[in-house]
């Protein structure tokens, strides 16, 4: 029998979206929906028959933005699971999930989090970039406080603001809906293996090529650049030395050089050039910069120059952490005036 859009409820027009839609979008939309909302379209679900193309057409113009919109996550992890359990066989549950049939869910496959967790906090933030805010919030919520805050930080501010506060105002999460949100990015990080496995290898690229003196790191990347490598922006991009401090911005100096000791400031400033000198010394604090003026002062003929190029390799590998934790962000690579 055809039904009209005329004759459906607003509960089976909802269902029918779902049911048009597919397992696996109609599974990450189920996580909005509260208990009762969900049991309903359920049991409108299994009532739905055919619907002609025009009038769903019509009804997905109408709900739109009812479902854009979202009406929150689940509230009860008992309640959700025994609602499951009791409107759906084992098979469907199955099917909901995005599993075959037969296969285990999430629950007994590795958790996910601590692979986002070693992601750069700029992918984390894309990742969760495309969710709704309240799932963005229950993603965070999963990650080490570490990786959370500098994955927040990399977040526009107006986006940042939205998903703090669904954060605090964060209930208990039904392991029905983590489930679907952990599915799901597993599957993303699944089908950006690729796109993974090549920025491992532009960061041994660069930890290689970071290890060079500045000049010779200069004469390599022109001969990679000249031979027309791949992806050599990106690796320039990871690329750090001592010499690239003037390129920070000063509220990166600063930081950088908050826990790092004079001695080992004053040993890399060796020799260096002026106006790396005052870069240096224009993020430290007043007493501190005397002290390696002075220091400087007095020259260092006797001190061994593999000595000055360990502490400026110590200081550069110290930027590139920080960097990758998410403190600031490291400049492009361009040579640098000393």
């Amino acid at each position: 029998m055809t039904v009209t859009a005329q004759s459906l409820s607003r509960t089976q027009k909802a269902a029918v979206i779902l049911v048009a839609m597919g397992k696996p979008t109609a599974s990450r939309l189920l996580k909005f929906f509260k208990q009762d909302e969900l049991k309903a379209l359920i049991e409108a679900a299994r009532e739905l028959r055919a619907v002609p193309q025009s009038d769903l057409e019509r009804i997905v113009g109408e709900f739109e933005v009812e479902f854009t919109e979202g009406a929150g996550l689940l509230d009860s992890a008992d309640e959700m699971d025994s609602l499951f359990s009791e409107t759906l066989s084992s098979d469907e549950m199955n099917a909901l999930m995005g599993f075959s049939s037969g296969e285990m869910g999430p629950v007994d496959l590795p958790p996910v989090w601590p692979d986002i967790e070693k992601l750069a906090p700029a992918r984390v933030a894309t990742l969760i970039e495309a969710e709704h805010p309240q799932v963005a919030a229950v993603i965070l919520s999963n990650l080490a406080p570490a990786a959370a805050s500098a994955a927040l930080l990399a977040l526009e501010k107006p986006a940042r603001a939205e998903v703090v506060q669904r954060m605090i105002g964060m209930g208990n999460i039904a392991p029905a809906g983590l489930a679907l949100i952990e599915n799901s990015l597993r599957r993303r990080l699944e089908a950006e293996g690729g796109a993974r496995d090549s920025s491992v290898a532009q960061i041994k690229v660069a930890s290689v090529l970071n290890e060079m003196d500045k000049t010779v790191l200069d004469e390599v990347m022109q001969d990679l650049e000249e031979a027309g490598t791949p992806d050599l922006a990106a690796i320039r991009a990871r690329l750090f030395s001592f010499e690239d401090i003037v390129n920070l911005t000063q509220k990166a100096r600063v930081a950088l050089f908050d826990d790092i000791s004079a001695e080992l400031v004053t040993l890399a400033l060796r020799n260096a050039g002026a106006g790396l000198v005052e870069a240096v010394l224009s993020a430290m604090g007043a007493r501190a910069r005397r002290m390696i003026e002075a220091e400087l002062a007095q020259g260092g003929d006797s001190i061994n120059p593999a000595d000055i190029v360990r502490a400026r390799r110590t200081i550069a590998s110290t930027a590139i952490r920080m960097a990758n934790e998410g403190a600031f962000e490291l400049p492009s690579a361009t040579p640098a005036a000393a």
